[in-house]
């Protein structure tokens, strides 16, 4: 079995888990746009590509799927999810299966106004949000909000241009500044993780790792500790399966006043991920069973409480001889 991680980047953790699993038993390639991107040189074999938006990428990926007899794909960047999921049936006519969810969900997962519709579509709560500061205006007229509130652009990730605003000042000139944003209630509670595996034959969801986070860092968990809450775990698997996401995504979750509310969907490994892997939740595994045929049994919750992740800052250092630095 040969596995293709697209945008490989800085996740080493992730082409590290995938090469454990294997076992020998096939290849991990990965791909990035520059050779400076450390997680490729933990592959069985790295492959410099174009950057995402150049034209021909996607005729690039399937070359790289035919040429290395690719079984399997995914991507660990926010902004080539789309391009994947658009073209899941074409990789599958080759013998490719993407680990994806279909197109529609993935692009409502990267429209926050969509991903509040959709939690809200199936019972979830989410914090309340507005799209003009006058929808805004009136509601805090009216008395179902005040400031301070998030604004951050209805598309986005990594938690680029997200600014808690307190003033009808710092509202206005924002939206002055920047296109498509969306207004948000302030959630000051606390925040929690879920690395969720959609089993991609049965539909089932099969894990749900829950981690309390203590730190973030661009946008990324830092420092986390495992928890279990059952009311998530009922409350996540129940979603998923009803909405038929598939495959592993990421899902944000705060607590405040008790009450549970539902944030954003990452359609992808997350950030904090490799907490769930050293507590025994192994999404790989999962993976590779049902590119084999094998359906996942189910496990949620199966791993134990308190087991903090930190993460800490290590180099790679390489002699790249004559070669371009790019």
């Amino acid at each position: 079995m040969n596995i293709l991680i697209l945008s490989a980047g800085t996740r080493n953790k992730v082409v590290q888990f995938f090469k454990n699993e294997l076992n020998g038993r096939g290849k991990v390639i990965a791909t990035d746009c520059s050779n400076l991107a450390p997680a490729v040189y933990d592959a069985n074999k790295f492959i410099l590509v174009p950057r995402i938006d150049a034209p021909g990428y996607m005729d690039r990926v399937f070359d790289i799927c035919r040429e290395e007899k690719i079984d399997v794909l995914l991507s660990l960047i926010d902004p080539e999810l789309s391009m994947i999921a658009e073209k899941a049936d074409e990789l599958r006519g080759i013998g490719v299966t993407p680990v994806i969810s279909a197109y529609e969900l993935v692009e409502q997962c990267f429209d926050k106004s969509k991903t509040a519709s959709l939690f809200k579509a199936h019972g979830l709560k989410t914090a309340k949000y507005y799209m003009s500061i006058e929808e805004f205006k009136k509601a805090k007229e009216a008395g179902e909000i005040d400031y301070p509130v998030f604004v951050k652009p209805v598309c986005g990730s990594a938690s680029m241009h997200i600014n808690k605003v307190s003033s009808d000042t710092e509202l206005e000139g924002l939206f002055a500044m920047y296109d498509d944003l969306m207004i948000q209630e302030y959630m000051d509670g606390q925040e929690y993780g879920a690395d969720v595996y959609i089993d991609m034959i049965s539909g089932k969801c099969t894990s749900v790792f829950i981690k309390k986070k203590i730190k973030m860092r661009a946008g990324e968990t830092d420092k986390s500790v495992s928890v279990h809450i059952p009311e998530l775990f009922d409350s996540i698997a129940r979603f998923t399966e009803e909405t038929g996401l598939r495959g592993i995504i990421d899902i944000d979750i705060f607590e405040k006043d008790g009450e549970y509310y539902f944030s954003e969907i990452n359609p992808r490994f997350g950030g904090g991920y490799p907490h769930a892997y050293a507590c025994g939740v192994n999404v790989p595994a999962q993976i590779i069973n049902n590119i084999e045929g094998r359906i996942n049994p189910v496990t949620i919750g199966d791993y134990k409480d308190g087991i903090v992740m930190m993460k800490y800052n290590e180099i790679m250092i390489r002699d790249m001889g004559s070669e371009t630095l790019i």
